[in-house]
């Protein structure tokens, strides 16, 4: 934990930068995962999927291409982290959605158990929703009926094309039959240049919505992980010689010197002084990661001393205490 001080008036601000919990709580002993593939389309969908592809300008390839890049994104991102230690590519099993465009039922419990058991993984990471959408962004003004105008687009030299990736994921943990997360993931991509030049162009715009697909995957990957975040506190500068001279430490990064003299100014015989330093009491106590003393100070700092910054920071305290203890689950700790 880092804290860094800047000067106000009688209190001074603190900026400390701690370790915030992942979005998403995955019990630490899952270790093995299997990633599937649910958004091939049944047959009875299937015509719906490829008059969407004329409509939206997919090429043939376009979605395979992506949901590759999908996998590989989050299955390199998984590994990297080191809490995953095996992603298992299960997508040869023919899974299948009758929801085009959306999250499909959940698997049955039955069938997730089934697939951890038979490959031996702990968890099933699902792609249940992939989709391309591409739109014409620029399109020159032209008379005539809609073939006339796509032509026009097809000949301009200067037409954008905007293409949005959509995909959806599911985490099923079958030990504890909880589905762990459900989230959406939307990029786009914006290609500029002539629709008549097709083969150089769409295959460029296979590789880019690869490219996008595999940061989209590792982006998701990483609800999974902690991540840093900056705090910011109050803290009181004024009100002895102690205190002028603690706030000089702090200054200079030496907060445990600076606790010293605040903790010898919590028996001043000022009680404007002393619930001043009692208050900072609390705060040395957050930035060296003592929660539960730092709670103990800020109550007494209000309750004795009538301290309002301790009475709005116990809170904060506590749902810091509740983080902390929720960071610890999801590192093993």
């Amino acid at each position: 934990m880092v804290a860094l001080a800047v000067t106000s008036c009688k209190t001074q601000q603190v900026f400390i930068y701690v370790k915030h919990p992942a979005p998403v709580t995955v019990p630490p002993d899952i270790k093995s995962i299997g990633i599937i593939d649910r958004t091939s389309p049944t047959k009875e969908t299937e015509s719906i999927d490829k008059l969407d592809r004329i409509v939206s300008l997919e090429g043939p390839k376009l979605d395979s291409v992506g949901k590759r890049g999908a996998l590989q994104g989050l299955s390199d991102e998984l590994l990297a982290d080191g809490k995953i230690t095996e992603v298992k590519d299960l997508t040869a099993i023919d899974f299948r959605t009758s929801s085009m465009g959306n999250f499909p039922n959940p698997l049955s419990w039955d069938i997730v158990e089934s697939v951890c058991n038979e490959n031996n993984t702990n968890a099933i990471f699902s792609l249940e929703l992939y989709d391309t959408d591409t739109r014409i962004l620029h399109v020159p003004y032209t008379q005539g009926d809609a073939k006339e105008k796509l032509l026009a687009a097809v000949l301009e030299p200067n037409t954008s094309i905007e293409t949005f990736v959509t995909m959806g994921w599911r985490i099923y943990d079958p030990r504890d039959k909880a589905i762990r997360d459900e989230f959406t993931i939307t990029r786009s991509i914006v290609n500029s240049g002539s629709l008549a030049s097709t083969a150089i162009a769409m295959t460029g715009r296979r590789e880019a919505v690869k490219n996008v697909s595999v940061i989209a995957g590792r982006d998701y990957a990483t609800r999974l992980l902690p991540y840093d975040i900056t705090l910011t506190r109050d803290y009181y500068v004024k009100g002895s010689s102690n205190f002028k001279i603690a706030k000089r430490k702090a200054q200079n990064g030496k907060w445990d010197e600076a606790g010293q003299l605040w903790e010898k100014e919590t028996t001043n015989p000022s009680s404007k002084i002393a619930g001043r330093a009692v208050y900072n009491m609390a705060i040395i106590n957050e930035i060296n990661g003592n929660l539960d003393e730092a709670i103990k100070w800020a109550e007494k700092a209000y309750e004795d001393y009538g301290i309002k910054l301790g009475r709005d920071y116990v809170p904060i305290l506590r749902d810091r205490l509740r983080d902390q203890e929720l960071l610890n689950y999801q590192e093993g700790r």
